[in-house]
C-alpha cells in the first residue's frame, strides 16, 4: 500500500486535498491530530514543548492505526493529511528545538510521495492559525527539509481545483496508472507537476 503525505505551511488546503484524494481514489485519510488534540484540550495557542509531543505521538497512533485498517481492507492508497516534518518545523520555530525521537521518527518514518501545497490560496483565518505572513518562509523551510532528506515530493499550486489534479495526476502515476486526458489538459498553459 501506498502512503501519500500532504504537507506545506497552514492555510493551503491539506485537510481539503486529503479528504478530496481519499474520495477519488475510495479509500481512507488520516486526519491532522494536532487540531483535534489542541480543541479537545481548549488550550487553544497556548501549547507547550510537551502538548506538541503529545500531538506527535497523536499524530503516530493515528497514522498506524488507519495504514493498518485500510491494509485489512486491501486499499492501494492512504492520505495523511500532516505528518510529522510540519510538527518538527513547527516545534523548532515555536521553542527553538525539536526533540530528538521526533527527528529520528521522521528518518525512520518514511512516504512513498509528500505532496507539499503552496501558499498561493487566500489565507483562511482560524483560532488554531498563528502566522499568515510567514507562508513562504515556512514553504521554504518545508522544500528545503524535503530536499535534504531526498524525499519524493511533488509541489503542488493553483486553485483548488488545479491542486486536485496536480495532486491525481502524480498519485495516478506513482500508482501506475495511466494518466490520460484530465480537466487541466484543456488549459493550454497547465503543466503537469514533476515527481
Amino acid at each position: 500500500m501506498l502512503r501519500v503525505a500532504l504537507t506545506g505551511p497552514e492555510s493551503t488546503g491539506k485537510t481539503t486535498l486529503s479528504q478530496q484524494l481519499a474520495g477519488h481514489y475510495g479509500t481512507s485519510w488520516v486526519p491532522e491530530y494536532a487540531r483535534q488534540y489542541l480543541e479537545t484540550h481548549d488550550i487553544g495557542l497556548a501549547y507547550t514543548l510537551a502538548d506538541v509531543e503529545a500531538i506527535a505521538r497523536g499524530q503516530l497512533a493515528a497514522e498506524d492505526a488507519a495504514i493498518a485498517a485500510a491494509e485489512a481492507r486491501g486499499l492501494p492508497v492512504i492520505f495523511c493529511d500532516t505528518e510529522l516534518l510540519v510538527i518538527k518545523v513547527w516545534t523548532e520555530h515555536a521553542f527553538g528545538e525539536c526533540p530528538n525521537w521526533i527527528r529520528e521518527e521522521i528518518e525512520r518514518r518514511r512516504y512513498d510521495l509528500i505532496l507539499l501545497l503552496g501558499v498561493d490560496l487566500p489565507w483562511e483565518p482560524d483560532p488554531l492559525r498563528e502566522h499568515p505572513h510567514l507562508r513562504q518562509y515556512f514553504y521554504d523551510l518545508y522544500r528545503r527539509e524535503l530536499t535534504e532528506q531526498l524525499s519524493n515530493f511533488a509541489e503542488i499550486d493553483g486553485s483548488a481545483e488545479r491542486r486536485l489534479e496536480q495532486a491525481i495526476f502524480v498519485v495516478d502515476t506513482l500508482l501506475g496508472r495511466d494518466t490520460g486526458p484530465i480537466l487541466a489538459s484543456s488549459n493550454p498553459d497547465y503543466q503537469h507537476p514533476q515527481l
